[in-house]
Formats: C-alpha cells, structure tokens, sequence
C-alpha cells in the first residue's frame, strides 16, 4: 500500500477498513505465540503428590560420565528439590528409566507431574 500512495494517517486507516472483514481476519495468519488455556493447578494433599519437572542444560562437565544436564524435580506440596545429574544427550527412554531408578523407587510413583514441555518429554514419552 506505502508504494502505491501515501497521506498522514495511512496506518490508521488501512487497519479500520480491514478490521470489520471477517474474511481477512480468518485469513490472517497469527504472528505472535498462541495462548493456551489456563486452568487452575489443585494443590496436592500429600507429599510428592504432584511433581514440577525441569531441565538444566549447558551446565560445566563434571563426575566420571561427564554430566553436563540436571534434571530437577520439585514436590509441590513440601518444595523439596531432587537434583539428577545427566548427561543433555540422552534419550527419552533412558531418562525415564533414570527417573524411576534414582527417584520413584523411592518416593512411589507421583500423580502429575509438571513439566518445561522438553522435547524429551512431548516427542516420545
């Protein structure tokens, strides 16, 4: 439109003849973030009830398998943070099995679980 013609309050006036078209506000395609439904989390009535689960990547190496990941697990009802070391390489598979060997086992198996919507965790598991 700017090529064509111009005068002060083009902007202005191009966006008010386009809003009332239904047509040209389905075509639009959205150029932020789409939203999400937002429900309210119940809070859990027992210990390790409902786990936040987190990654940090990009950590400095360290230990004999060369950690350079941490997964945190966090138990909403008391705050209490798990801290697994990992490598940020490994696969779904093998973190899962982790998380059951060095957490599960002893703390039993958690009814939900809050995650960072890791690709580890949306793609395969």
């Amino acid at each position: 439109m700017k090529t064509f013609s111009w005068w002060p309050s083009w902007r202005k006036d191009v966006a008010e003849y386009f809003q009332p078209c239904y047509r040209c506000q389905k075509l639009n395609r959205a150029t932020g973030k789409e939203f999400l439904i937002m429900i309210q989390i119940q809070e859990p009535k027992s210990p390790w009830e409902m786990v936040h689960m987190h990654w940090v990547a990009a950590l400095p190496t360290g230990g004999d398998r060369i950690f350079n990941a941490c997964l945190v697990l966090v138990d909403r009802y008391s705050k209490a943070p798990v801290f697994l070391p990992f490598n940020k390489d490994e696969t779904a598979i093998y973190t899962a099995i982790m998380i059951y060997n060095r957490f599960i086992r002893h703390t039993g198996l958690f009814q939900n679980n809050i995650g960072d919507r890791d690709p580890k965790f949306t793609s395969v598991l």
